[in-house]
């Protein structure tokens, strides 16, 4: 709450000001100004204001002089200062420099004040250098931690001596008062020349060696009403001469002050006298420059000389050993980038992180930065910009990246080709993840990683695949089931490359953590058997997405799912050749844990409902009942073993294999043991025994009277259940209907070859009346039985 209090105060503090300074000036039309940030001028009497454009929203500085600033001197000296301003402002409209600070609006007056708006602007070289006139209070923190690093003062000075060749050689113009309050630091730290308000034009523009009028000190005139005295040269003092030597003098005395905390090497303090008497000691006495970096020293010592001649010209200044520097040609490069070809940009980039190293990361942020943005608009150049754009933002803070990098990087993020774009933002997207604001990462990186799906490149669509799991938890549950899986899905099934389809189901397996059971469900499962390949790699990843959705705890996946969907497509892959012995015994693995599951969970619910069953037939039937019934026929079939065992531990053994086996030796030679289950699935016949009986061997059993007492058991227990309609459904539920019993389907072939047609088994859904007629058939039938021989059984099943 004090924050919010003190931020409210701040901006109320601020727009008061804004309110007595700008009511009624016309620049306020077009611009608004937001807040007080430096001030420059002579006399440092401009305020600086940051503020931005209404009809673009495009940033600006609005430069602000309030009259009521000079109303302690008399109104002659005010309309002196006023005047020489106004003129310097309008001098200042017509040039166009890189090295001039430019006017976007020209200077307009109000009965309060004199405004007009250039390009954005940090500070003043004055405020730099510790002169706080007219500053806001407390200074903003940018302000108080700039320091001004060599390659700031090395490039800076370069631009100075650039704007200085312009002015002479080109408009004929002198500056005249070339000094800290007149060197204004734009947003990018270039330097820019200002404060033309004693600036001479030339006498003969279009001689080769043009001249300017003289000039006098006066000494009756305001100080600010004229030049600088401690940064006059000695000629335009006290010669009244204005030549292109005497803007040399000046640039020396600036980088003498430069390295002594702002002030220069003569101070005079706005005393004519004093400037006099500083001019003769420097006939004799050179000032002492040993402050100032070594390899300045001799141009220094050269630029203060007392004779214009011993001074070197701008372009001799611009050739000294102390701009040999690879930082500087490097911004000087960057400058003039326009200029070169695409081939030439490609290669300068190549090697621009290798010298970005070397350089202040304030640097790299405010100057080499807005370059490297402005040739984003060729789309050709952006694979060889954007790596160094994202070199840049390894050393920024959260709000350097918001403030100078994002909104530069969203319009590229659009940009998908070439591919090289895209490819980039995913090779730097952890770096996105970690200074990119929530709300950004959700409407700009997300779209942009959903189109890279659907780009037809390799390394980005496998590249992006991984990259994917890391922003699983910003993806929205509608987005992740209508954007993010299609097209995840698409891929994988639309894909040649075997290493694709790979990482979609590897990127798939990490998304299950973050996806809800029914959508795992609805999509998940049902997609992986359409995917078109049986490669073992392929096999292998979608393994991993059933082991993660097996193990995880959210996801419970019913028998039903795993016994009609899971295991009818995992089965099949088992008996794939080109499996490993290891991914076959992972895949075996996994079929038997799913078949384990499906056993335990349907066991006990067939418990549950033999339970419920068996206390309603107890209820409802005698001794010849249901139990009696499925008792018979687990014995008639020799299912004894079977019964109450876990398929694992079926004839004692641990293989499913082993307890499965289809060899006929095995299953004669164990005729005593329990007969396999898919043993019934071959040809059922019957071969007499041709070995000799001895008396200890069993009769042989009337097949006929087996098949009678059968049919008798099923009318018996059908009449009993006739009456109770729910004990017939139940006993259909539980298999014993004729339509789906196995008795019917398991001897087949009897009905084909029997002899006698009245011992096939009678259908359960004959009337009342049939029943007993059949009743009273079988008992006629079963007392003519006699005991049938071993040759009678032959012809009988012949």
């Amino acid at each position: 709450m004090d924050v919010l209090n003190k931020f409210r105060s701040t901006v109320t503090s601020t727009m008061s000001q804004l309110s007595t300074v700008l009511p009624g000036n016309p620049v306020t039309r077009e611009y608004e100004a937001t807040k007080h940030i430096a001030s420059a001028g002579v006399g440092l009497l401009w305020k600086i204001y940051s503020g931005y454009k209404k009809s673009t929203q495009q940033s600006a500085s609005i430069f602000v002089l309030e009259k009521r600033q000079l109303d302690k001197w008399s109104k002659t000296e005010r309309e002196n200062i006023i005047e020489v301003v106004k003129k310097g402002v309008a001098q200042l409209a017509r040039l166009k420099h890189p090295q001039v600070l430019t006017v976007q609006h020209t200077l307009e007056e109000s009965r309060e004040s004199l405004a007009f708006a250039t390009e954005p602007v940090f500070c003043s070289l004055a405020n730099v250098l510790g002169k706080m006139e007219n500053t806001p209070q407390p200074l903003p923190k940018s302000l108080q931690d700039y320091n001004l690093f060599d390659i700031d003062i090395k490039y800076g000075l370069m631009q100075l001596g650039q704007g200085l060749a312009f002015l002479h050689n080109d408009a004929k113009l002198l500056h005249h008062n070339l000094c800290p309050e007149n060197v204004v630091i734009n947003e990018q730290g270039a330097w820019k020349i200002f404060g033309f308000d004693f600036c001479s034009q030339s006498i003969n523009p279009v001689d080769p060696n043009p001249t300017w009028p003289s000039w006098e000190y006066k000494v009756d005139v305001h100080p600010w009403a004229q030049p600088t005295l401690d940064y006059l040269a000695p000629e335009s003092g006290c010669d009244h001469i204005q030549i292109k030597a005497s803007d040399m003098y000046s640039l020396g005395v600036l980088i003498f002050a430069i390295y002594n905390k702002g002030n220069a090497p003569l101070q005079s303090n706005h005393e004519w006298s004093t400037y006099k008497r500083n001019l003769q000691e420097m006939k004799y006495n050179t000032p002492k420059i040993s402050i100032v970096d070594a390899a300045l020293r001799d141009p220094v010592k050269l630029l203060l000389s007392f004779r214009p001649e011993d001074r070197p010209d701008e372009h001799e200044f611009l050739k000294i050993e102390y701009f040999n520097d690879v930082g500087v040609k490097t911004l000087n490069y960057l400058d003039s980038l326009f200029q070169w070809d695409n081939l030439q940009k490609s290669q300068f980039y190549k090697g621009l992180p290798q010298i970005m190293e070397k350089l202040p990361h304030r640097i790299c942020l405010k100057r080499i930065l807005p370059c490297l943005v402005k040739d984003c608009v060729n789309p050709v150049m952006i694979p060889f910009v954007l790596p160094n754009i994202f070199y840049v933002c390894e050393n920024c803070t959260k709000d350097e990246f918001v403030n100078h990098i994002l909104p530069c990087l969203k319009p590229i993020m659009k940009v998908h080709e070439p591919v090289q774009v895209p490819f980039i933002f995913l090779q730097k997207m952890e770096l996105l993840l970690k200074l990119a604001p929530l709300e950004d990462l959700k409407s700009d990186i997300l779209p942009m990683l959903y189109k890279t799906l659907e780009l037809d490149s390799k390394p980005v669509q496998e590249t992006c695949l991984s990259v994917i799991p890391s922003l699983a938890t910003l993806v929205e549950g509608p987005s992740m089931k209508n954007a993010l899986l299609p097209r995840i899905k698409r891929l994988c099934l639309s894909t040649s490359d075997l290493s694709v389809r790979v990482k979609c189901l590897v990127c798939i397996g990490k998304l299950i953590e973050y996806l809800d059971r029914w959508l795992v469900l609805d999509d998940i499962i049902p997609f992986l058997p359409q995917i078109p390949s049986k490669d073992p790699a392929v096999i292998m990843g979608i393994l991993g997405v059933y082991r993660i959705i097996l193990s995880h705890k959210k996801m419970y996946i019913t028998k039903e799912t795993m016994a009609l969907s899971i295991l009818p497509f995992l089965i099949p892959m088992c008996i794939e050749n080109t499996l490993t012995l290891n991914q076959f015994n992972v895949l075996i693995s996994i079929v038997k844990e799913m078949i384990n599951s499906v056993e335990t969970e349907h066991r006990a619910k067939l418990q549950q409902l033999n339970e419920q069953h068996r206390s309603i037939s107890n209820s409802l039937t005698v001794e010849n009942g249901t139990t009696t019934k499925s008792n018979g026929l687990t014995n008639e079939f020799q299912f004894e073993s079977y019964v109450e065992k876990p398929l694992m531990q079926i004839s004692g053994s641990n293989e499913i294999t082993n307890n499965l086996s289809f060899n006929y030796e095995k299953s004669k030679t164990k005729q005593s043991q329990d007969i396999p289950f898919h043993t019934f699935q071959q040809d059922f016949t019957l071969t007499p025994s041709v070995e000799k009986s001895n008396k200890n061997n069993p009769v042989p059993k009337d097949l006929t009277s087996s098949l009678i007492d059968s049919n008798i058991n099923q009318i018996s227990w059908s009449n009993q259940m006739k009456p109770t309609t729910s004990s017939l459904s139940q006993s259909k539920s539980m298999g014993f209907e004729n339509k789906s019993t196995g008795l019917q389907g398991r001897f087949s072939g009897f009905e084909n070859n029997s002899v006698n047609p009245q011992t096939k088994p009678m259908s359960l859904h004959n009337s009342a009346n049939n029943w007993n007629d059949l009743w009273i058939k079988q008992e006629e039938t079963q007392s003519q039985v006699k005991q049938l021989s071993l040759s009678d059984i032959n012809d009988l099943l012949s």
